[in-house]
């Protein structure tokens, strides 16, 4: 058996990253299966299939296998396909086998099985409903006495239970719990019936909180206790018997408000989160479970677990070693996205307004800042203390290996084994990162920031996080001294009514805060940092359209008071600072156009020469200008001189994808420029780029608070300062901004204008009281300012172009409310916010 387990050791590595064994012991504890290998399992399947021709004696075999594969890949990777492909391979199987035949019986739980999960997935009742019909065929062919009967009984048990938790009919429920009763009867209490007596235990507790009859809760509790006390420490089912306790002590308290049992399930949450024989996804989804039922019910635990579940996460990307790969493991926590705004809330509710700011940033920033927490310190700790970064290195890989096999293994012996040597390796692990930390410079190595850090990103102006939790909404506003301060909103309900009347309902509190309490004189810069619902809005250009109470002229907008920059994080900021006092070079700049309608989807951009032609004129003639455009404007040109040019000007089409984000993009000639293209590059000049295109600065439409978009990920890539856009943008009076944008930003060229990159934001703010008369409002809000800007006090600089009117004494005309919603909803500019209920996962063990 040991021999085998090593054959498949040395299988593994031969696999692509992702790839997973899952090694499970037959009748004999000797057959050994491999459970899923992504597509390399799959086309040896196919490869199967096809050589075996219809009718042969193995088709049968060779269907089955591939459709095992194919729901193996779907648990790895959900794809919605794969599912419905392996459910049409099962009922071919099925079709080959009429009853009476051998294997029979192994068809229809093969087909039930795959539907049930199919069910879990999309709520089909009639792909439930015969599920059971087809459990209840093979209970049939499986007479008392028959060796298979205690597994169907189990199976077509679990499918009653599903359909019950959906369904909630009283028959279903009543016919699982004598199920699980007949199945434990009729067996020992080995490795299989100890996963019915789990969901007999659950069955129980649903009882019990449908009739509330105390024999059910102690009968389920009494069980599960009973299971643990036949358990050795490190045994994979003591997991499981946490979690089910767990349930039944959240259910007599939900019932009989007893305090001890919430305590009694809390601790068995902490339990089940920790047990060292589950992986990172396995005890993430227990943490997050354990957010949602102490959130319902008020606990304090919920700060511990918010602060759990982001810890695990962290360690679950930190073993992936690509961007690619970090991506897609992220893409499996898909129901982690509202996590962050949801623990800030839950910090503000416990009045802890720093730890809100620190969990808000570590679950908000995850995508961006991760790569930047994990990988830099380990980069500097090899130029200090080269042994020690590889001897980190290494143990890190080993962990990361060794928790994974344990994971997968299922004999009871080969884990043991395992997490023996997991352990020690984890012992080992602990010691070097205590080693680190013991150094002065690398106390917080792997940390994520605390407060006390992230208050630097306010030195140069406050910054403002919006929280749009599904609890509540709140703001925090970030000062560089003193405790952060708060301030409420409406209720999300009532938000997502008024929400389109952003400077009532949302930008004025704030400003009465920055006003009347901070003291902050006007024009002084301030950041936001939206999470959620929030990063759709463009709360920059938010504008109470009213006359003063006396009379004297009309009350001003945001921008007349305060210049406004965004950011993705407080981590990006505080880096953006940090990398541009490091990295000053000299400027060069180079412009980046394509227009053409052969280059992509759109209409062609017929203004992009004219609005180069004027750039061009702009910029001071001791600046490196060049040019990259046509045929040269390709996705290998465009990278290139990201990378050799300090400031970009970007003008093509623009597209952000809303369900897969990082495969937003720039319109190239030849190829799409992606906003993974970007990332993966090291751009050690960057300081400031203009995006002339589409959707460059909206957040992903499902995962909102992760900011995920194309101007967030040059940030991130190294640039400190960025023009974005919000919406569509209108080339044709674009133009007129960009002119007005640069002639701020440079100044006057006959009086010694340079390339002046950290006036970006306050040239911005200029340039949008200055073409008031010449661009339309929803085309002034597209553009924004993210990123950082080093100014000592503000000075208006005269723009070559020839604007006459001071810039901040333009004042809107005749634009009521109406106007400003019409204007929001122009290029269906997203603001209103779905609430729905966090799903709590499923995390019961189903039959083999």
């Amino acid at each position: 058996m040991h021999e085998a387990a090593q054959l498949y050791r040395e299988l593994l590595p031969l696999c692509p990253e992702g790839t997973y064994l899952s090694i499970a012991a037959g009748k004999n504890g000797v057959d050994y299966m491999i459970g899923g290998c992504n597509e390399f399992l799959e086309d040896a399947s196919n490869e199967a299939v096809s050589r075996c021709p219809e009718g042969h004696a193995d088709c049968g075999t060779c269907l089955h296998n591939l459709a095992f594969s194919l729901t193996s890949r779907f648990r790895h990777q959900g794809r919605p396909n794969d599912l419905d492909e392996a459910i049409s391979l099962h009922e071919e199987v099925l079709h080959l086998c009429p009853v009476g035949r051998k294997y029979c019986d192994c068809s229809l739980n093969s087909v039930g099985l795959t539907l049930i999960i199919r069910f879990n997935q999309r709520g089909d009742i009639d792909g439930i409903t015969r599920a059971i019909s087809l459990h209840h065929e093979a209970l049939a062919l499986h007479p008392p006495g028959h060796s298979h009967r205690a597994i169907t009984l189990n199976t077509l048990a679990v499918a009653l239970k599903t359909k019950y938790d959906k369904s909630h009919v009283s028959e279903d429920l009543n016919e699982t719990i004598n199920l699980n009763r007949e199945c434990l009867r009729s067996k020992q209490l080995d490795y299989p019936q100890r996963r019915n007596l789990f969901n007999l235990s659950s069955a129980l507790c649903a009882h019990f909180m449908e009739t509330q009859k105390n024999e059910d809760i102690k009968e389920a509790i009494t069980l599960c206790q009973q299971s643990l006390a036949a358990l050795p420490p490190l045994h994979l089912d003591r997991y499981f018997s946490y979690l089910w306790l767990q349930e039944a002590y959240l259910a007599r308290y939900q019932i009989l408000r007893g305090p001890a049992d919430l305590s009694l399930a809390i601790q068995n949450f902490r339990l089940a989160s920790g047990h060292p024989t589950q992986g990172f996804p396995e005890h993430i989804k227990t943490t997050y479970n354990w957010t949602i039922d102490a959130e319902q019910l008020g606990d304090v635990s919920a700060l511990e677990a918010y602060s759990m579940c982001f810890d695990l996460l962290d360690g679950h990307l930190a073993t992936r070693s690509s961007t690619i790969s970090q991506r897609e493991a992220a893409a499996a926590f898909y129901y982690t996205r509202s996590l962050s705004v949801d623990a800030a809330s839950c910090a503000i509710c416990h009045v802890n307004l720093q730890w809100a700011v620190e969990l808000v940033e570590q679950g908000h920033g995850q995508q961006w800042s991760l790569a930047y927490q994990l990988r830099t310190p380990v980069e500097d700790l090899e130029s200090t203390n080269p042994k020690l970064a590889c001897n980190y290195l290494e143990l890190s890989k080993r962990v990361s290996n060794a928790a994974q096999s344990s994971a997968t293994i299922t004999d009871r012996a080969a884990a043991d084994l395992e997490a023996v040597e997991y352990r020690r390796l984890t012992r080992q692990w602990e010691a070097a990162v205590a080693r680190i930390c013991g150094l002065l410079v690398f106390s917080r190595f792997l940390l994520p920031p605390a407060y006390e850090d992230l208050q630097a990103a306010a030195r140069q102006g406050p910054v403002i996080i919006l929280i749009a939790s599904q609890y509540s909404c709140s703001t925090i506003i970030i000062l560089t001294s003193g405790d952060p301060r708060h301030g409420n909103m409406k209720s999300r309900t009532d938000l997502i009514v008024l929400l389109r009347i952003i400077w009532d309902q949302i930008m004025l509190p704030i400003v009465d805060v920055l006003e009347h309490i901070l003291k902050l004189q006007h024009l002084s810069r301030i950041w936001l940092c939206p999470t959620a619902a929030f990063t759709s809005i463009p709360l920059h250009a938010a504008h109470p359209f009213q006359t003063k109470a006396d009379h004297s002229g009309k009350e001003p907008c945001l921008e007349d008071l305060y210049i406004c920059s965004y950011t993705p994080t407080l981590s990006a900021l505080i880096r953006s600072r940090w990398l541009m006092k490091k990295c000053r070079v000299l400027p060069s700049f180079v412009a980046i156009r394509q227009g053409q309608l052969g280059a992509g989807k759109g209409k062609a951009l017929l203004a992009v020469d004219s609005k180069l032609e004027l750039v061009h004129k702009l910029v001071p003639a001791m600046v490196n200008c060049t040019t990259i455009s046509g045929n040269e404007a390709t996705r290998a040109g465009a990278l290139e001189a990201l990378q050799q040019n300090t400031c970009v000007h970007l003008t093509c089409h623009g597209k952000q994808d809303p369900e897969q984000p990082y495969d937003s993009h720039f319109v190239m000639r030849d190829e799409h420029l992606t906003l993974l293209n970007i990332m993966e590059k090291h751009i050690p000049q960057a300081e400031f780029a203009f995006l002339s295109a589409c959707h460059t600065a909206v957040g992903d439409e499902e995962t909102p608070d992760k900011v995920i978009h194309l101007a967030a990920g040059l940030q991130f890539s190294g640039f400190k300062s960025i023009i974005g856009t919000l919406w569509e943008v209108d080339d044709s009076v674009a133009k007129h901004i960009v002119e007005a944008f640069y002639g701020y930003m440079i100044g006057d060229l006959q009086k010694g204008g340079v390339m002046d990159c950290t006036r970006a934001a306050w040239a911005l703010n200029c340039a949008m009281h200055a073409v008031k008369t010449k661009v339309p409002l929803e085309q002034r809000t597209v553009f924004v300012h993210i990123g950082t800007q080093i100014v000592v006090g503000v000075r208006l600089v005269k723009p070559t172009c020839a604007f006459k009117l001071h810039p901040f004494c333009l004042i809107e005309p005749r634009l009521t409310t109406t106007d400003v919603i019409n204007a929001l909803m122009i290029q269906n500019v997203r603001i209103l916010v779905k609430c729905s209920a966090p799903p709590r996962l499923a995390l019961k063990p189903t039959s083999r």
